[in-house]
């Protein structure tokens, strides 16, 4: 790839705001200083001015791959993924077969070395009868282990409690939940399906899939964290009353128990199903506008400590069925750091803060080697901003495989310009490269 020059960055890396150049050479950023010179076999980029971020880390995406690729695959999604400055992401495990095994989990990593745009790790799903493989799993194989607490799309649900506090004592991995408590979720839907069959109003999933199943299933996970002293990460919070479960007061290198949030909770709220519907079916559900706004809160004091994605894409045709037939999920990677960036400009979030949740603190919580910052020996995973161009999300413009975007309609105020993945020029303005420079993650464990 050889010796690329980013003359003229504005840097946002470890809570400053700096001008500098950027020198990389292959695949590792080199030097970070103003007025750096080229030779003549140097290519200059010169970013006049313009934001330069590390590259996003996004620890949860569905992609697809294997056995449902008529919704996605990983080549697909992690393409839009560059679209969106994600240049590293964590896929789950509830694909077709599910990656329960180490054998699919190693068959997944060889489809993601033919075929990712985006350097690449999967969780290891745990199931009630998986325990012998877990153990087996060396701590560095993968980005971590995966409980759905709760049902969602694909069978994987884990409700054995021995089994599960098993699971908890014998892993030294981030292990990573889906928390919903399922006995609550299946009394609340009986009595809406029982009032309206299948053709059950969207607007009643926040109270099918409520806060209490919510609270229940992670304040009952989090207390057995604590008690067999697991590293335990509660995926997509999406209540107010969650927040309450985490703390703000220790570093997060000390944290043995985390939460991540979602764009779609941060974005959307019970409010916009009378004109979204079943495209902003997610699991857990979108709720009201207070926990919306109490998200934000413990987003901004720290308790939550990572944004994510939870791309999760169907096809529109799938999506506009009926409330019981329609699945829960959608496609976010490309929009999602976009989407955070109106938050920068309405002033509800610093630059900062958004490049240390979505970039840093992935990094720092899966210990991931060598990327989520920009600093001199890492890889240099990039992404340039123009935080002055805006745009409109079209159907033209989406670069997910099931051509729809909760966001279809929305303008932007900020483009991404460039991605760099391992200092290879991925996407430069709605152009893609077709080169694949993606790397499996490492991490320093």
């Amino acid at each position: 790839m050889g010796r690329i020059l980013l003359k003229n960055a504005t840097i946002v890396n470890d809570n400053k705001v700096f001008p500098s150049d950027i020198l990389l050479e292959d695949d590792i950023i080199v030097k970070i200083e103003a007025n750096v010179s080229a030779d003549t076999a140097t290519k200059v980029i010169d970013v006049d001015g313009k934001y330069v971020i590390p590259g996003v880390i996004d620890d949860q995406v569905h992609f697809r791959e294997p056995g449902l690729t008529h919704k996605g695959t990983i080549g697909t999604e992690s393409r839009a993924a560059v679209a969106g400055g994600i240049t590293s992401f964590m896929e789950q495990p509830n694909t077709n077969p599910q990656t329960t095994t180490i054998e699919a989990l190693e068959s997944k990593f060889e489809m993601a070395r033919n075929s990712a745009f985006a350097n690449y790790s999967f969780l290891f799903g745990g199931t009630n009868d998986n325990l012998e493989e877990i153990k087996k799993l060396d701590k560095n194989a993968c980005s971590g282990v995966k409980l759905f607490l709760g049902s969602s799309t694909g069978n994987m649900l884990v409700d054995n409690e021995e089994v599960i506090e098993k699971i908890f004592r014998n892993t030294e991995m981030v292990i990573s939940a889906h928390c919903e408590d399922e006995a609550t979720i299946k009394a609340n839907f009986a009595t809406y399906k029982a009032q309206f069959g299948d053709d059950i109003p969207i607007k009643y999933h926040p109270l099918i899939r409520s806060a209490e199943a919510c609270y229940l299933s992670s304040s009952r996970a989090i207390a057995l964290a604590k008690k067999t002293g697991a590293r335990f990460h509660v995926f997509h919070v999406s209540t107010g009353k969650e927040t309450e479960l985490f703390r703000n007061d220790i570093p997060l290198e000390d944290k043995k128990i985390t939460a991540e949030v979602c764009i779609h909770h941060l974005w959307f709220s019970d409010e916009d199903y009378d004109t979204k519907g079943t495209l902003i079916k997610w699991n857990p559900a979108v709720k009201t506008a207070v926990d919306r706004d109490q998200l934000w809160e413990a987003l901004l004091d720290d308790r939550i400590d990572v944004i994510a994605t939870d791309h999760a894409p169907h096809t529109l045709e799938e999506k506009n069925n009926v409330y019981t037939s329609a699945p829960s999920g959608g496609p976010l990677v490309q929009h999602a750091l976009p989407a955070m960036l109106e938050y920068y400009h309405s002033g509800r979030i610093g630059l900062e803060k958004i490049v240390q949740k979505m970039c840093h603190n992935p990094a720092k919580l899966f210990q991931v080697k060598n990327r989520g910052f920009i600093k001199e020996g890492y890889y240099a995973d990039l992404v340039v901003l123009d935080l002055k161009d805006s745009w409109t999300v079209t159907k033209e413009n989406i670069a997910y495989k099931c051509g729809w975007s909760p966001f279809e309609g929305n303008s932007f105020k900020s483009k991404i310009t460039h991605t760099f993945v391992n200092g290879h020029l991925a996407y430069e303005n709605g152009n893609f490269s077709e080169e694949r420079k993606a790397m499996r993650l490492t991490f320093n464990r």
